[in-house]
């Protein structure tokens, strides 16, 4: 029993010196940055729970346009006369030029070709959305 109130005082213990230290560190960061030492305080950046760490490959399957500001064409030019568009406001014909190119991409090429997509500010039709997300996230589980 003897042993057990020795352990929870050496935790006890331990706690109170963590604490102690983390508020020395953090006084000490605000009076470095209060004196101009450094820029700002560091934050702790969370990676994003996609991300596999290989970037160029994150990048390349990402739908995200913020990602890459590269506007890469996959002989789609026409598809420019869409820009501002809706995604609802799509004809049948239209949404046919669409699948046209999708179905002859890459599955590797999809995610690219949807971030050129609204790099040109060019919304997908209603009805390739599904099917783009399936082969973007297919290629993502594989």
């Amino acid at each position: 029993m003897a042993y057990i109130l020795y352990i929870l005082g050496a935790l006890f213990l331990l706690g109170v010196f963590a604490a102690i230290a983390g508020r020395m560190r953090d006084k000490k960061q605000e009076k470095r940055l209060a004196n101009g030492e450094t820029d700002a305080i560091q934050e702790v950046q969370i990676p994003d729970a996609e991300c596999c760490g290989a970037h160029e490959i994150c990048e390349k399957e990402s739908l995200l346009s913020a990602v890459s500001k590269d506007i890469i064409y996959y002989d789609d030019e026409e598809l420019d006369r869409f820009s501002g568009r809706r995604s609802d406001d799509y004809t049948d014909d239209e949404t046919a030029e669409f699948s046209e190119i999708f179905y002859t991409l890459q599955d590797t090429d999809v995610a690219g070709w949807v971030r050129s997509l609204q790099l040109r500010n060019i919304a997908v039709p209603d009805g390739l959305k599904d099917e783009i997300i399936l082969i973007v996230g297919e290629r993502r589980t594989s």
